[in-house]
């Protein structure tokens, strides 16, 4: 028989102490998690993207399933009339390009941003104007733009992060 991706159900809030069980004992896994940012610092970096779940590649002919069983953090593995489940390769590698395109975007697209760099608003009622950009909000994923209309003043304007995109440098 041929090594198999199988299911793993983890106790509640358990699935990073079960991941680590399974990396001490070297069995290949994945967890798949999502990057967040959390409002408050202190809080998690990540989620896991299936709760309670994640996933071993193993030959359960070759490997004993009870050198997992009795894992802290284990709970079962997902099993259809007493028999393990498994997934194909393809299942695997599409979730975990789904699990980096989500992590892909999440990423801050203002990152390294300065005051007095030029920055375009995309949508609301500002869409398609240029603005410098001032700082980012505390706690909020909000931005403070100095918008130039009628006259030769800037104009403090607070806008959703999301609705900036850098245009270039002004130094």
């Amino acid at each position: 028989m041929t090594a198999h991706w199988y299911t793993l159900h983890s106790k509640p809030n358990q699935e990073l102490l079960l991941w680590n069980q399974l990396q001490l004992r070297e069995v290949e896994s994945y967890f798949p998690r999502l990057v967040r940012k959390p409002v408050n610092p202190r809080s998690r970096r990540w989620a896991p993207y299936f709760p309670g779940y994640l996933f071993i590649h193993v030959d359960l002919e070759v490997f004993p399933y009870r050198a997992v069983a009795w894992l802290p953090g284990m709970h079962r593995i997902v099993a259809f009339d007493g028999q393990p489940a498994w997934l194909p390769e393809e299942v695997l590698e599409a979730l975990r390009r789904q699990v980096e395109a989500a992590n892909a975007q999440t990423q801050d697209p203002l990152a390294g941003l300065q005051p007095g760099d030029l920055v375009r608003i995309t949508s609301g009622p500002f869409a398609g104007y240029e603005a410098l950009f001032d700082t980012r909000i505390n706690g909020t994923e909000r931005v403070r733009v100095l918008l130039k209309l009628l006259a030769r003043e800037h104009v403090s304007l607070e806008v959703p992060a999301a609705e900036v995109v850098r245009v270039r440098a002004t130094r």
